[in-house]
């Protein structure tokens, strides 16, 4: 793409065909792919459009190949389901509020849901919050989707101040590609819903150096300003972002940004999505490349969710290897060994 940013979405096989984005010669397995996984683009992210963002949002023919070992709910939300919540840890809870996002990215671990009926109805949400009052351990409500913050500020607005009434919550936080797809959202109408007595943290996803584009970092900037703490996720994909130059571009545009990297998570297992994935060994030596690079405000935590529902768990390489009792062998960041021992 060269230029300003077309003024509308790209939505369909024929929208990326004529854009120049997809080969006329694979229009009919694109389609076949776009019957199950939805095409969105939006005009911020056309105009940023190089390779490696790329392969984030437009369709792939090898979405069709299904490996045995991929599953539609790879995460396990469904195990840890509670109506419109998910309350997968003891003191906080995800909340469905929309299944709609600005863009449908192609390694989606909820892309079997996303794009269905959209926003979270009136109901489920009172009987979220009638839950979320008679569980005093929950402290944290995590909003996510779909993207949160492609919800009307006064339909946002409403819920955050009915939730922001009951007195155990402390943290509010949102999973959102917004500020980076679509940062014209972050309108003043939005920022003013989000000035609430509880800590509002948003986690931006956020994958490849050119997302982080003038628009979205000035879109950053009004979050920063308006007290919102921001921290970021990312995937590790193949083809995308899976080298140590790469990530570093993008952890240093985050913190030059304000975000602070919070976790690099392993692709999960969504179907459609092996193309995608490295071995776990390969992110390791990646993050530990990286461990010498970068001082410790720019590095994100390296992340497994366990499939089937069992949690999140740090998978980054290891430093430290027990050699005797008490005794212990650490791996600085250069790879050099060295002696440790604990006190007698």
């Amino acid at each position: 793409m060269d230029g300003a940013a077309p003024a509308r979405p790209i939505l369909d096989v024929a929208g990326l065909v004529r854009a120049g984005l997809a080969d006329p010669s694979d229009r009919a397995a694109l389609e076949q792919v776009a019957e199950t996984f939805r095409i969105r683009i939006t005009p911020e992210m056309l105009g940023a459009m190089q390779p490696g963002l790329d392969a984030q949002f437009v369709p792939d023919p090898r979405e069709l190949t299904v490996r045995p070992e991929e599953l539609a709910d790879p995460i396990g939300d469904a195990v840890h389901a509670r109506g419109a919540l998910t309350h997968r840890y003891r003191d906080r809870v995800i909340l469905h509020a929309t299944q709609s996002c600005e863009v449908y990215c192609r390694f989606c671990f909820r892309r079997e849901t996303v794009g269905d009926a959209g926003v979270l109805a009136e109901t489920a949400f009172a009987e979220a919050l009638a839950y979320l009052a008679g569980q005093p351990q929950i402290r944290e409500v995590i909003f996510t989707g779909g993207d949160p913050l492609t919800l009307s500020p006064r339909r946002l607005g409403d819920w955050l101040t009915r939730l922001s009434a009951l007195p155990n919550i402390d943290v509010i936080r949102f999973h959102s590609r917004v500020p980076v797809v679509a940062p014209e959202r972050i309108s003043p109408e939005l920022l003013a819903v989000l000035d609430l007595p509880q800590a509002v943290f948003v986690v931006l996803h956020v994958n490849h150096p050119a997302e982080l584009t003038p628009a979205a970092r000035a879109a950053l900037r009004r979050l920063s300003q308006a007290g919102v703490a921001l921290l970021s996720q990312t995937v590790l994909l193949k083809g995308v972002n899976a080298d140590p130059d790469t990530l570093e571009a993008l952890f240093r545009g985050l913190i030059r940004a304000r975000v602070k990297p919070y976790y690099l998570h392993h692709c999960d297992l969504a179907r459609g999505t092996s193309h995608f994935r490295t071995t776990i060994a390969e992110g390791q030596a990646i993050m530990a490349s990286l461990r010498g690079r970068l001082s410790g405000i720019a590095q994100p935590t390296y992340v497994l969710d366990i499939p089937g529902g069992h949690g999140k768990v740090p998978i980054g390489p290891g430093y430290l290897l027990q050699t005797a009792p008490g005794e212990w062998q650490v791996t600085d960041p250069g790879g050099q060994p060295h002696l440790y021992r604990d006190p007698a």
